[in-house]
């Protein structure tokens, strides 16, 4: 498996906004009504909104498989010497190839040479496949945070650091 990691550009609009939306139902199916997700995903990985986020810099990495989109990851500054992961998906059938690795690698070495010390990202609770993930990269749990949907419903995050 041949895979590149480059620099996420309009070009690869689509192919984000569906790993985008996929992941991000995937990882919410149990704790989110239907009718949340739909909105939700509707709302963020848009074509549009995709594309203008793409130019806006909120998506930074793509994994290509020859040319198609099979992981993306997006972050940045947060405050001084702190920055964090915004977004993070792998598609399903690249998963546990080192896709995710190579990607936050990336996202990494961009953040340090930014001056960033510290490494911020939020995990959905009882996401089984991206807290491991997170804490054998040396993130380490600080806090939970709830917020509510316009549905009405509690979605509860989990604040996970670690000093880069």
């Amino acid at each position: 498996m041949n895979i590149s990691i480059l620099k996420a550009d309009t070009k690869h609009t689509k192919g984000i906004a569906r790993i985008c939306s996929v992941g991000w139902r995937q990882t919410v199916t149990r704790e989110l009504s239907e009718e949340y997700q739909k909105k939700n995903a509707d709302f963020w990985y848009n074509h549009d909104r995709v594309y203008d986020d793409i130019r806006a810099g909120m998506y930074s990495y793509v994994a290509l498989q020859k040319q198609d989109v099979v992981g993306v990851i997006g972050g940045g500054i947060t405050e001084v010497g702190a920055g964090e992961v915004f977004v993070f998906y792998v598609d399903e059938t690249y998963r546990y190839k080192g896709i995710g690795r190579l990607l936050l690698e990336e996202l990494t070495e961009e953040h340090k040479y930014l001056g960033i010390k510290k490494q911020w990202v939020s995990v959905q609770e009882d996401n089984h496949r991206g807290i491991p993930f997170y804490e054998a990269r040396g993130f380490v749990f600080q806090h939970k945070r709830i917020s509510y949907t316009e549905t009405n419903e509690a979605q509860v995050s989990l604040r996970y650091l670690r000093k880069i």
